[in-house]
């Protein structure tokens, strides 16, 4: 039996990119596919939220002129885009994949709500639930937060492009010291950029523990999702004995 049998995957949209700084990149899909189908062979229910930061950033939009409103929805609409480039990967490796969105895409997938994304993860689907919390100015954090919450997910993992929450970026500070555990009291007090604000409170005051992780380490997902290992850095309430 897993460790965790239902869980939320955030990534963001530039992991999405591989190497690239937008778009994209078909082996990047394929990894992150290959690593959700090793979750569901074992059973484990899987819902994802995608950011869409390799398309466009609505924050990143005021910069340019766009009214903050409009460049949020735009970002919204380019997770829609993510996830719908990951429910292909999936499918063509023999998975059911469903694409939900918080904002309404008649034509190309459901709109989203508590009730139909229980439902496919119960039927084995990969829900993929786009267009953040269908609001502007919330990220895609606090989308996840409030997804998992939604679906009564067992925690939130969130690949990042290094093995944990550390007290700098590490890949600018060689002498960045990573975090094993935090509470997310110390999350929040200590401004670790990780997750927003509104992600790390909404979690805190439901007691849904985070793990932050390298996406990009192959098999590091299933061995935290699966087999329990420590990975990362776990966020949770209180830490443990």
């Amino acid at each position: 039996m897993a460790h965790y049998n239902r869980i939320l995957l955030k990534f963001s949209g530039e992991s999405l990119a591989g190497g690239h700084r937008l778009g994209i990149d078909a082996g990047a899909l394929e990894h992150y596919a290959k690593e959700i189908k090793a979750l569901t062979d074992q059973g484990v229910e899987t819902a994802v939220v995608l950011g869409g930061g390799n398309i466009f950033r609505g924050i990143q939009g005021t910069k340019k002129g766009i009214d903050r409103v409009q460049g949020d929805q735009m970002g919204m609409l380019a997770t829609v885009i993510n996830c719908m480039a990951l429910q292909s990967a999936l499918e063509g490796m023999g998975l059911k994949a469903a694409v939900l969105s918080g904002i309404p895409v008649e034509t190309i997938c459901e709109k989203v709500s508590r009730k139909r994304a229980v439902q496919l993860l119960s039927e084995g689907y990969v829900v993929l639930i786009a267009g953040g919390t269908g609001n502007p100015f919330f990220t895609t954090d606090s989308a996840a937060a409030l997804r998992a919450l939604e679906v009564k997910a067992d925690v939130i993992l969130k690949g990042t492009r290094v093995d944990g929450i550390y007290t700098a970026d590490p890949e600018k500070d060689p002498g960045a010291q990573k975090f094993d555990v935090l509470t997310f009291d110390e999350a929040i007090s200590k401004d670790l950029k990780v997750m927003d604000i509104t992600a790390f409170t909404l979690c805190k005051e439901n007691a849904l523990p985070i793990v932050v992780f390298d996406v990009n380490e192959q098999g590091a997902l299933y061995d935290i999702v699966v087999n329990g290992q420590r990975r990362g850095t776990l966020v949770t309430t209180a830490k443990p004995a």
